[in-house]
């Protein structure tokens, strides 16, 4: 219940703080490639139930369905802002939308796609997906896309095991530093 409260004053907070910067990229996004300006993917929450999760939209209309490393050649989808977006992780700025509404947390796993059935299972089996998702989380800041899933999921359960308000916090910290640092972000 903590968790749930710390989220929602955040993600209040940070709403408030980038209303102006979240319409502009809006704006950015829809003058500069054909689409709407957010991508809705389906994602999996807690015990493996589906939402839909906002990002600003990076890749072209029409890219697949497909985590983002098994494109042949992910910078042939990006949009023209697209590689920005994801180099300064503004891209997922929408997500605070998942988070006010309860489907995320602003610390979890990382919500999979849909179809990353070898991630879901092995969470399954590791006790992680009793979780919220998360905005970032410990996964996140230990390699992000560089890791391989069996090492994500050990991740995520160590952050089960482990998993607190002040450890929140750390993971928190550490993220805006890797943000600020642009380490371990998709290109």
């Amino acid at each position: 219940m903590a968790k749930r409260l710390f989220d929602l004053f955040l993600g209040i907070c940070a709403g408030l703080l980038l209303a102006a910067p979240i319409l502009f990229i809006a704006l950015l996004v829809r003058f500069t490639s054909s689409g709407p300006a957010l991508y809705w993917s389906d994602r999996v929450g807690r015990n493996n139930t589906l939402f839909r999760m906002p990002k600003f939209r990076s890749m072209r209309v029409g890219t697949p369905a497909v985590a983002t490393h098994l494109l042949r050649d992910p910078a042939a989808h990006l949009t023209p802002v697209g590689s920005f977006l994801r180099r300064t992780s503004l891209d997922e700025l929408p997500q605070l939308w998942s988070i006010l509404k309860g489907n995320m947390s602003f610390v979890g796993p990382r919500p999979a796609l849909f179809n990353q059935q070898d991630l879901i299972a092995l969470r399954t089996e590791a006790g992680v997906h009793e979780l919220v998702p998360g905005l970032t989380g410990w996964e996140q800041i230990n390699g992000r896309d560089e890791l391989p899933i069996p090492e994500k999921v050990r991740l995520d359960a160590e952050y089960l095991r482990r998993r607190s308000f002040a450890f929140d916090l750390k993971i928190l910290w550490m993220t805006a530093l890797r943000v600020i640092r642009r380490e371990g972000v998709s290109h």
